[in-house]
């Protein structure tokens, strides 16, 4: 028997295994399993999550990050880093946009998002 066929199963199954660990959680969708598979999600941070979404879904970061205590602009930039998504979209101030996020104009993008 020859070896080559084995190691394609094996490369098979460890590709589809790293995408789905890298996969979006979004978090209007996601149950309470999903959202601690986030990095630095826990059980107390998923009931809160989980909480207010019950009242109404979040329209966006802004939003996510008015309504959840627990949850800023640099929580918000590690956990979209680590696949957690709002609608879709990752948080515009995540690493991939250049850096640090600017806190200040993530709080005032929070407020407008209030008024």
């Amino acid at each position: 028997m020859s070896m080559q066929p084995l190691a394609r199963l094996l490369a098979a199954t460890l590709a589809f295994c790293s995408a789905a660990v890298l996969a979006a959680v979004d978090i209007n969708q996601a149950d309470q399993a999903a959202l601690e598979s986030v990095k630095g999600i826990g059980p107390a941070l998923s009931t809160r999550l989980l909480d207010e979404r019950k009242k109404s879904p979040f329209k966006d970061w802004p939003d996510l990050i008015d309504r959840v205590k627990g949850i800023g602009p640099g929580n918000a930039s590690r956990y979209s880093e680590a696949g957690l998504t709002v609608n879709g979209s990752p948080y515009a101030g995540a690493a991939g946009a250049g850096g640090k996020p600017d806190a200040k104009a993530d709080k005032a993008g929070a407020q407008a998002a209030k008024k």
